[in-house]
């Protein structure tokens, strides 16, 4: 490992004299590279320094012990040399996480498809309450929200809802919230006071780029049509929504929400392109089961993961077996918690992969 963090100090080193160069500054392509590689290594550095500055002060502390006749200046040195010790173990974990193999999705934009299940008006009730826990969380990291495609229910709810959440890092974070999301609670068209169970499904899926995926015109039928809405919405009277079909896989996209058909176009080729990017992802994770299950829900969509039980207020992830009893905040967003959790599972089932395999 400790090769490994000393061949990051000399690379970080190369890029940051690189980056010193004006030449380099004219080439943008190299610059950012070069930015992406620094914020990349630069807080590994940064955290092997810090650990090497405990090992130096367990040494300080060490000597001071060993030659000092000053019983109170060898007590204070003591209290010293915990706390430094614990500060190295601290480090050594940090860096062994760190230096896990990073998800090359994890910086990208995303693209969420929120779908009712099973429970009727119920579960598009729930859907629509998920998309909202999401906008929440979105504004709260200052991400912006584009919706690509919805579907109504006529009392609020949303049978389905496509959309993008764009901000950096917006992966790596909503990442674990793919698969189906259970809500028990008492509906209001519910007389006799019993407890129902719905579901939602969704599905994140990391934006894809037009490098990562090259669309053959070929396979594509394009049909322009009028948008539609649900009465008393205000609708385009031009043909400006767009349907692509992906002929080889027989993947539909609908895309109305702009204006212009070339913006829906856009955005509906954007969605494409996302969604053969996510199963080309799936197969990958299908090939790799050992790693697959090292990882906390990434991939199974139908996996169960869910759990917001209204009457007990209580929120339960059945991955980590995590429950909340704040069931109000978390459908505001808060949700921060929870991916914190999730992520600190998966990490430490990751290391212990690792650990196995040395």
């Amino acid at each position: 490992m400790f090769d490994k963090l000393d061949d990051l100090v000399e690379k970080l080193n190369e890029i940051l004299k690189e980056l010193s160069d004006p030449s380099v500054v004219n080439d943008q392509a190299r610059y950012r590279k070069l930015m992406k590689e620094q914020s990349d290594i630069a807080p590994i550095v940064e955290k092997y320094n810090e650990y090497k500055q405990a090992k130096q002060d367990v040494a300080d502390s060490l000597e001071i012990i060993d030659l000092e006749s000053d019983e109170e200046m060898k007590e204070m040195a003591k209290e010293e040399l915990a706390d430094a010790k614990k500060r190295v173990e601290a480090c050594e974990q940090e860096l062994k996480i760190l230096l896990l193999p990073k998800d090359p999705n994890d910086d990208k934009n995303v693209v969420v498809e929120i779908r009712a299940g099973a429970g009727g008006d119920e579960a598009a009730l729930f859907a629509a309450e998920l998309f909202r826990m999401y906008q929440h969380y979105a504004e709260s990291n200052r991400w912006k929200i584009e919706v690509i495609d919805s579907n109504e229910s006529g009392i609020g709810g949303l049978k389905e809802i496509i959309f993008n959440i764009i901000g950096k890092g917006a992966y790596s974070k909503l990442k674990y919230e793919s698969g189906v999301h259970r809500v028990q609670r008492v509906p209001e068209t519910e007389s006799g006071g019993r407890i129902h169970t719905s579901t939602a499904t969704v599905a994140i899926m990391p934006e894809a780029e037009e490098v990562d995926v090259v669309i053959d015109e070929k396979d594509i039928r394009i049909d322009v049509m009028r948008a539609s809405g649900n009465g008393g919405q205000c609708v385009n009277t031009t043909d400006s929504a767009v349907r692509l079909t992906h002929i080889p896989t027989g993947i539909v996209i609908y895309s109305q929400t702009e204006k212009s058909q070339i913006q829906n176009r856009a955005k509906a080729f954007a969605l494409l392109r996302t969604k053969l990017y996510d199963i080309e992802q799936q197969k990958a994770h299908d090939a790799e089961a050992e790693a697959r299950r090292s990882q906390i829900g990434t991939g199974d969509r139908s996996e169960k993961i869910r759990t917001y039980n209204f009457p007990q207020s209580r929120v339960t992830d059945h991955r980590i077996k995590l429950t909340l009893y704040r069931l109000e905040e978390i459908m505001n967003g808060d949700i921060q918690e929870i991916i914190d959790s999730l992520t600190a599972a998966d990490q430490a089932a990751k290391l212990a992969n690792v650990e196995e395999k040395q």
